[in-house]
Order: C-alpha cells, then sequence, then structure tokens
C-alpha cells in the first residue's frame, strides 16, 4: 500500500493495528492522521506511534512511558512510548552497538575530519563544524544559514 492521503483515510478507518512510523531528520513528524479520522477508526484498534520521539505523527498522540504505555481516544488504544527500544535494554544496547561500532572505529583511528571526509555515512550526520550549520533541515527549522558539508570541513 502506497502511503497516499487517501489510501491512510482508507485503512485506518478498517484496521485492527496502525504503526506510524514517519521521520524526517532534525524536524517534527507530520501529523498524518488527524483526530477526525482516529474517531472514526474502529473501537479498540490501536495505533502504534514510533515517531512519538519527533512529535507523534497522530493528532491524538503524545508521549507515554513504558510504566504507563496507553491511553484509549474515542476508543482507540494509543501506544505512544519515548524510547521504546527501551523496554528491551540488552537486546537494543547489543544493536546499537553492533550499527555504531565501525563508525566509532573510524573516528577513533582516523579523527573525525579524516573520518567524515572518507565515509559519506559520517559526513551525512554532521550537524554543526566550524561555527556553521551543516545540516539542511536543522538550518531551516531554526533560521540558520545552511553550508554543505563538505565546505565546512574545508574551511
Amino acid at each position: 500500500v502506497f502511503s497516499t492521503r487517501e489510501a491512510v483515510e482508507k485503512h485506518c478507518r478498517t484496521a485492527d493495528l496502525v504503526v506510524g512510523g514517519v521521520l524526517i531528520p532534525g524536524a517534527a513528524a507530520p501529523k498524518l492522521v488527524d483526530a477526525k479520522l482516529v474517531s472514526e477508526m474502529k473501537p479498540g484498534s490501536v495505533i502504534v506511534d514510533v515517531a512519538i520521539d519527533q512529535g507523534g505523527c497522530f493528532e491524538t498522540s503524545h508521549p507515554t512511558t513504558h510504566d504507563a504505555p496507553t491511553y484509549v481516544v474515542d476508543g482507540v488504544i494509543h501506544y505512544c512510548v519515548a524510547n521504546m527500544p527501551g523496554g528491551v535494554p540488552r537486546t537494543s544496547t547489543f544493536a546499537l552497538n553492533n550499527a555504531t561500532l565501525p563508525f566509532v572505529l573510524a573516528l577513533a583511528d582516523k579523527g573525525w575530519q579524516q573520518a567524515l571526509g572518507d565515509n559519506p555515512h559520517l559526513l551525512a550526520g554532521l550537524n554543526v563544524s566550524k561555527g556553521h550549520v551543516t545540516y539542511k533541515a536543522v538550518a531551516d527549522s531554526l533560521g540558520y544559514k545552511f553550508q554543505e558539508p563538505k565546505l565546512a570541513l574545508a574551511g
């Protein structure tokens, strides 16, 4: 199913479970499902808002905790736990270590400037360098001038 407005509306009304997982790096998640559409969902259906750490993508979402993970709006159960991986700390720690260790080793072996120059994935994560905002979404959201990361590294 493609994520069009029409498809979201159609499937939200009939689904037992709707998972919202929107990420726009450096910016708040857009509200893709409004309160009216939530009110039209089946009673007892469930929303899981994985984007809650970025503000949530359902208009009816607000952050919850592992101790009190759910609440109900218009008969729809909401699960909006910020830091969902915290519910499985051992597993999430292994996953995070496995994903980040190659980057940490590159930074340690080469220094930050050479590592970023050699690795486009590390360079893509640069937000600020030498007084310049090098991440477009951050610059736009804060009203700062954006500079290409490679130019900031060279300067």
